[in-house]
């Protein structure tokens, strides 16, 4: 019974590129989790202002979307190992670029919007070459296991990543952990390095446009409303932006606590990872995906009620952290299944402005509401909206309450 309820690592052991790309991804995630610590603990204490921590999140954001929608299109006609190549080697650049500010002491809030606007741009570039790699990999009934292997490797970085950033910038400083981000790219690279090329199937002579993927979510509305589904949880129930001011000013904590915060959802969400071997014999993938981001609002909503209650609260942010894993493995599923090939680039690209950008603005929306209430109000709205917004797509978008996975209609 507890063999069932275990990932399934049949795409680890079938697929040696695949196998390198997972452990690429899984090492430098860890990096980037880091990276996120030491700027967001680098901006607060330049500015000790909630607000100017939440920016970081708009500065990466335009570049996100910008990049993220052509990044898909630019993946559906040209190598999609290249542009991997080129987009981790990006990344690997401005994380050398934020150790080499840290190292000098510039102590310039510009310089760290401007490095986490490039981060922005290169990972919307290259992320839906690599998610649009995975389908030719591997065969169509891994692809769910694949899903669930793809969160393990997310949210391990999310969990060992804030917390080892954090110790690193208490011993050490910022710096610490923009190097050590720097060189873990080195495993993602070497992974790309080894695929064979891969250049997108063709069907037709006409160009990929970034507009075929936005037109074919506006008429296919099972897939546009697993996207806002998730949009709801980032922009309204994300308040990561307010760790900082929450561990200085709540809990008696300061880089270290942050780490905690920010590491606790990812432990919830890589438990429920790990134990997602039941997520096969679920169907009704809609119903799934609703139920999930509501069980996320609630968790945030109650986590906004536990001000100097430091273990409760992680535990709250951990149950939330667990609800979007099972949110995520079945939004990526209906993606995967329900479209066609010849427009995974461009969706993927979407995908990616959703999954990254959500965040980014969910950092500015709770920054903002924070400087103008407080931190614990602002998680305590966003949770409430988040459910509101389930509420209302339910109310809208019956049909998808009945989306089943045996039967994907997009």
């Amino acid at each position: 019974m507890l063999r069932g309820a275990v990932a399934d690592l049949t795409p680890l052991r079938t697929s040696a590129d695949y196998r390198r790309i997972w452990f690429g991804q899984s090492v430098s995630s860890i990096g980037q989790q880091m990276t996120a610590v030491a700027v967001a603990v680098q901006v607060y204490t330049l500015t000790g202002s909630s607000f100017a921590t939440g920016a970081v999140g708009l500065c990466s954001l335009v570049p996100l979307v910008a990049f993220g929608l052509y990044g898909g299109a630019i993946a559906d006609t040209v190598d999609r190992r290249r542009l991997g190549l080129i987009g981790s080697a990006g990344l690997a650049a401005a994380s050398a670029l934020l150790a080499g500010q840290a190292l000098l002491g510039l102590h310039q809030v510009a310089v760290l919007y401007a490095a986490v606007a490039v981060q922005g741009a290169f990972f919307a570039l290259s992320s839906p070459a690599r998610s649009s790699m995975i389908p030719r990999l591997l065969p169509a009934e891994q692809l769910p296991a694949a899903n669930a292997l793809a969160t393990v490797s997310m949210n391990l970085g999310m969990t060992v990543g804030p917390m080892l950033g954090g110790l690193l910038i208490g011993l050490y400083g910022a710096q610490s952990a923009y190097l050590v981000d720097t060189v873990a790219f080195t495993a993602t690279l070497y992974a790309m390095w080894r695929l064979p090329e891969m250049r997108p199937e063709r069907t037709g002579t006409r160009r990929a446009s970034v507009l075929d993927g936005l037109r074919f979510l506006r008429e296919h509305p099972n897939l546009r409303t697993s996207f806002l589904a998730d949009l709801a949880a980032m922009i309204f129930g994300l308040p990561r932006s307010l760790f900082p001011a929450l561990a200085a000013g709540f809990y008696g904590g300061h880089a270290g606590t942050v780490g905690l915060l920010v590491a606790a959802p990812a432990v919830g969400a890589l438990i429920g990872a790990l134990f997602s071997g039941w997520v096969s014999r679920v169907h009704r993938h809609g119903l799934a995906v609703l139920t999930a981001v509501a069980a996320w609002g609630l968790s945030i909503a109650a986590f906004g009620l536990t001000s100097g209650h430091l273990w409760l609260g992680l535990a709250l942010l951990a149950v939330a952290g667990c609800a979007d894993t099972v949110s995520m493995i079945f939004r990526n599923t209906m993606l995967q299944v329900a479209a066609p090939d010849e427009m995974r680039g461009r969706l993927q690209g979407i995908f990616i402005v959703v999954v990254a950008g959500g965040p980014r603005l969910g950092d500015f929306e709770s920054g903002t509401v924070a400087a103008l209430a407080t931190p614990f109000t602002s998680v305590i709205s966003g949770g409430v909206a988040c459910v509101a917004c389930v509420l209302l797509l339910a109310a809208r978008r019956p049909a998808f309450l009945r989306y089943d996975g045996r039967t994907p209609t997009p």
